[in-house]
């Protein structure tokens, strides 16, 4: 059976593990997490990172610096991931969920600023399949309003919009590690912070609630407890895989983008025959080839898509359910109808097997699979 995702791990992720557990400082805040915040750093080319445990516990920082308060409320997008919404209701504010393009699956801005009101605080955008979600129109639309922007960049490390590093538009941007991601350390995550004033709160907070980044710098003698903060600081093993992967960015991405070109080259003719709608790269979009997704005609027909690739030995997957109908989402006011684009990517999406260690051979199998399939 072809995977749907298996970590690329070829370099120096082993060694690297093997020093952090031989150098005796496997917590928080060791050097292989120093090195990889400012291999983050200069890859955006500007601004502070922090890593985390997870993306999640980086949109969960990014929430409680906002000091969001009951009645508060954060633009997400419906079709995203239940921790792009959840990190901010869990800190005190509600989500509002607004309609994504259909050509993009970002979030669309055209329907935002309708979703406005005097309680918003924050609007919040996912890079969805590594393709930027025209960051910076969000950004007037922040700056018009006086709100803060925040980027869930999970899927778009080193993504650009018109030439400008995705993750450096907004105040706050997040990053993810996990497994399924194009650089992984298997569980791992990342806030970067663009503007200068939320620094020193989010290492106090990271490090929980206590001034600990100033004592570790000599500024103080002590550390004590000065916020309400937790325990977001990942362990220096998983850091130093992070910094094998980091390193082999270059390497992971041309493979990734050549999968990603070979799929749209293989299959543009299926896909138009059989009125399957494959991804859209909109001009000004440098994408990081994170997911090749297929919509189909309808629930049916994906499900079809799915039998057929199981019997040829082919793991896909579909992915999000939109939020808004969800369980929780539906306790907020959530209706069937508010957002018909995240309805219909939720019944009809699926991705493919896009990872740095598939083979040719398998590729070939992959794309002969789907097109022997008949929409």
């Amino acid at each position: 059976m072809i995977a749907f995702s298996r970590p690329s791990f070829g370099g120096m992720e082993l060694r690297y593990l093997e020093q952090a557990i031989r150098g005796g400082h496997v917590g928080g805040s060791g050097p292989f997490t120093e090195r990889a915040e400012t291999l983050l750093e200069q890859g955006h080319g500007t601004g502070r990172t922090l890593l985390t445990t997870s993306c999640t516990h980086a949109l969960e920082l990014a929430a409680r610096l906002l000091d969001l308060r009951p009645g508060d409320e954060v633009i997400v997008p419906s079709y995203a991931f239940v921790t792009t919404a959840s990190a901010f209701m869990l800190h005190g504010g509600t989500p509002v969920f607004v309609d994504v393009r259909n050509d993009t699956l970002n979030l669309d801005p055209a329907l935002v600023e309708s979703a406005i009101t005097p309680r918003t605080r924050a609007i919040c955008i996912v890079h969805y399949a590594g393709v930027g979600a025209t960051p910076d129109t969000f950004r007037g639309i922040a700056d018009r309003y006086g709100l803060l922007l925040i980027e869930d960049n999970a899927h778009s490390l080193y993504g650009a919009w018109r030439g400008k590093t995705l993750g450096t538009f907004g105040q706050l941007s997040t990053l993810s590690f996990h497994a399924t991601k194009n650089i992984t350390c298997g569980e791992g995550g990342a806030l970067h912070i663009n503007h200068p004033q939320f620094v020193e709160r989010a290492e106090i907070l990271r490090d929980k609630g206590t001034d600990k980044s100033r004592f570790v710098r000599g500024e103080t003698s002590k550390y004590t407890w000065v916020d309400v903060g937790s325990s977001w600081s990942i362990s220096d093993l998983l850091a130093g895989v992070l910094v094998g992967q980091l390193e082999r960015f270059g390497e992971i991405h041309d493979r990734l983008h050549a999968i990603w070109n070979r799929y749209h080259q293989a299959l543009s003719e299926w896909a138009v025959g059989g009125g399957v709608r494959p991804p859209v790269i909109p001009d000004g979009a440098k994408h990081t080839s994170h997911t090749y997704h297929l919509r189909f005609d309808s629930l049916q027909t994906r499900t079809r898509f799915l039998n057929h690739m199981r019997a040829r030995d082919v793991t896909v997957v579909i992915h999000y359910q939109p939020l808004h109908v969800s369980a929780i989402g539906a306790k907020l006011g959530g209706r069937f109808g508010d957002c018909p684009v995240s309805e219909d990517a939720g019944d009809t999406l699926v991705r493919l097997p896009i990872y740095a260690s598939l083979s040719d051979a398998e590729l070939d199998h992959i794309i002969e699979s789907v097109g022997s399939f008949a929409p």
